[in-house]
């Protein structure tokens, strides 16, 4: 990749971009955020924030049981995150409990196992802060193509089942009348919204990865009057929030993941406004 940082230097004559971890970090951003962005469209029309949200935490106990075991509790946080929203969408599908209810179980197992591992070896407690709050600063090559991998399949996915996907949010019957596999499409969502979680935890930190997803979503609904439109415009927004969120924490010395956040919190109340006036 060195070419690769090479042309970045020549493209990006200006202080904050010298360090090589911040082009690193600055290509992460650039391949998390418009994952997030276009997996939290159908996040905030299938109302699945507190999915996500128990994705995150859940990704607090595979820290721990990686830390525990000797394990990179990168491939940890993967594995229980992805094996908790697949057991998710299992009970639910077999299962009379609301969604919320189910979710709730679920959230509630993670978090508590993950404080039992926690409090029996307090000395795990050092290495949860990295991924609480994220350390896009010290990504690598290896997880950058990660991340590049993640974001193509991504976007592979959404091409070819967008509109079943929101024809099931809309109305699940209805879409099964149409010869849509809802059970399948639900899998592969749950399993694919799971992996853009936990690996966006890495920049983000798994305190405020749900925010990177429902965000940009949110704004780019106020902005739409199309789902084509919310969609284009969530990944526009994402990747500014992204991009001036890394470029503030580099001068104001803040933590990444969260100043990203607030630039997207920032973008999120102009759009707002902007409805508001829209809609006078």
């Amino acid at each position: 990749m060195s070419g690769l940082y090479e042309l970045m230097s020549s493209l990006l004559p200006f202080a904050w971009a010298e360090p090589m971890f911040m082009k690193r970090a600055l290509i992460a951003v650039l391949l998390v955020a418009p994952a997030c962005a276009a997996m939290g469209v159908m996040v905030v029309n299938f109302r699945m924030a507190f999915f996500s949200d128990a994705i995150s935490h859940s990704a607090f106990t595979g820290v721990a049981l990686g830390v525990l075991f000797g394990i990179d509790p990168l491939y940890t946080l993967i594995g229980f995150g992805v094996l908790v929203g697949l057991a998710i969408v299992s009970v639910r599908q077999r299962s009379t409990l609301s969604v919320d209810t189910v979710i709730g179980v679920f959230f509630s197992f993670a978090v508590a196992l993950g404080i039992v591992i926690i409090s029996a070896r307090k000395s795990l407690t050092r290495d949860l802060q990295t991924y609480l709050y994220g350390d896009v600063l010290s990504v690598t090559g290896h997880e950058i193509i990660g991340m590049l991998i993640l974001l193509i399949v991504c976007a592979a996915f959404l091409a070819l089942f967008f509109n079943d996907l929101f024809l099931i949010g809309i109305n699940e019957r209805l879409a099964k009348a149409h010869g849509i596999n809802v059970r399948f499409l639900e899998y592969a969502y749950a399993l694919l919204l799971s992996l853009v979680v936990t690996v966006s935890i890495r920049v983000i930190g798994l305190l405020l990865v749900t925010a990177m997803l429902v965000v940009p979503a949110a704004a780019g609904r106020n902005l739409a009057r199309s789902v084509r439109s919310m969609f284009w415009a969530s990944i526009i927004i994402g990747l500014v929030s992204a991009v001036s969120g890394l470029i503030s924490s580099f001068y104001f010395d803040s933590a990444t993941g969260a100043t990203i956040i607030l630039c997207a919190a920032a973008l999120f109340l102009m759009s707002q406004v902007w409805a508001a006036v829209r809609g006078q």
